[in-house]
């Protein structure tokens, strides 16, 4: 492995280190990246495309923190580690991976100047691609009369339409997820242009360190069943209630993602509570296992099967 991370940073060793910690969800980055920046000095960066919403805690499973004042500005810190792009944004609002990417970069440019150890920590595969592989993102606004159109088609006709109008942006997405499927065809029809071709790598910023949580599927579907329960018990009904109270409704893009939409049948009482759980747990195991298939396909990722191994591989790629 110390072999394979030195040939990797033979072209790269003049530029700035970045550590990224990815895995799926439930398998432990949280407590990894935390051990981590303690040890080595580390300020973290959220590539979670759910934990960025305010109001948005337990469905989430977003680390209990504080908002304090770092300096002259707020930041968020949990166990006195600072964080940041985590619970910042309304619930109402888009983050699109391009303003992640901006964001990611200016945080990763503050933390070199405070002299400490910039650590990307997420399950997003496309946030922390946009990073690592420098890409550079077609800003297309978003049209809320055409995806307003298109949410009203299934995801198989959705699908059946990129097909037609982009072949290669079927294999690069998450087909499960409806909202990248959209936003695939929003840029394909506002732009006049394939979304497939208009996301080009750019010149490589960072010497980069990518480790990925290797974890028995067993034991991960085990988590993500214990953890889901648990968060039926820290109250994410209630959550979820008060959500849709503050009219925050299923149509957006935060209520439509896993850990929230899984509830809509409960709440319109086409679910109980039963038949809720265990949609939520089983739709969390498929979500895991698309972040695994999006994973491995990136042969630069170092898997490590303990925190042991983790942080020997870090200190040795800081050193270096």
């Amino acid at each position: 492995m110390f072999a394979e991370m030195k040939n990797m940073q033979k072209d790269t060793q003049h530029l700035p280190k970045l550590v990224v910690i990815l895995g799926p969800t439930a398998s432990g980055k949280t407590g990894l990246s935390l051990t981590l920046a303690k040890k080595f000095n580390g300020e973290i960066i959220s590539a979670d495309s759910r934990q960025i919403f305010k109001k948005m805690n337990i469905g989430t499973a977003k680390p209990k923190g504080e908002w304090r004042w770092n300096g002259l500005r707020k930041t968020f810190f949990v166990e006195d580690i600072p964080h940041h792009l985590i619970d910042f944004l309304d619930p109402g609002k888009v983050f699109t991976v391009a303003e992640f990417r901006d964001k990611a970069l200016k945080y990763t440019k503050m933390a070199y100047q405070a002299g400490r150890v910039p650590i990307i920590v997420g399950g997003t595969g496309l946030y922390i691609s946009s990073v690592v592989d420098n890409y550079i993102i077609p800003r297309v606004n978003q049209n809320p009369k055409l995806r307003a159109s298109l949410s009203e088609k299934s995801n198989e006709e959705l699908l059946a339409l990129l097909e037609n109008l982009d072949p290669e942006a079927v294999k690069i997405i998450d087909v499960a997820n409806q909202r990248r499927i959209i936003r695939a065809l929003e840029v394909c029809i506002l732009s006049g242009e394939r979304f497939s071709k208009q996301r080009k790598k750019g010149d490589e910023l960072f010497n980069v360190l990518q480790i990925g949580i290797d974890i028995s599927r067993e034991d991960l579907y085990r988590r993500i069943n214990e953890r889901t329960e648990k968060m039926m018990e820290d109250g994410l009904l209630g959550e979820a209630q008060s959500l849709l109270k503050q009219k925050y409704g299923w149509n957006l893009s935060s209520m439509n993602s896993i850990g929230y939409k899984q509830l809509r049948g409960y709440f319109e009482k086409t679910l109980d509570l039963d038949q809720t759980l265990e949609m939520l747990k089983r739709d969390t195991r498929h979500f895991a296992k698309r972040q695994i298939t999006w994973f491995k396909r990136d042969k630069r990722i170092n898997w490590c099967v303990s925190e042991e191994q983790a942080v020997a591989l870090v200190g040795k790629f800081l050193q270096e």
